[in-house]
């Protein structure tokens, strides 16, 4: 049986459902901003795609730990 997700990832299947994108695109636009700051990058999400905070710390948080 699979462990269900933890942390950041948990979020992961709302964020996919609500937002209507798979979470490897949301992370190419992530890593494809010219923004670097956690903040910055969540509050981009937040302005420029109509993300809540709540989905875009996750997803932000979960991008920038992996590399």
């Amino acid at each position: 049986m699979t462990e269900p997700a933890k942390g950041p990832a948990s979020y992961f299947p709302s964020i996919e459902k609500k937002y209507g994108r798979p979470i490897g695109e949301w992370q190419e636009l992530i890593r494809g901003s010219d923004l670097a700051k956690h903040m910055e990058l969540v509050n981009w999400l937040k302005s420029e795609h109509g993300m809540g905070h709540g989905h875009a710390n996750a997803l932000v948080a979960h991008t920038l730990k992996e590399g």
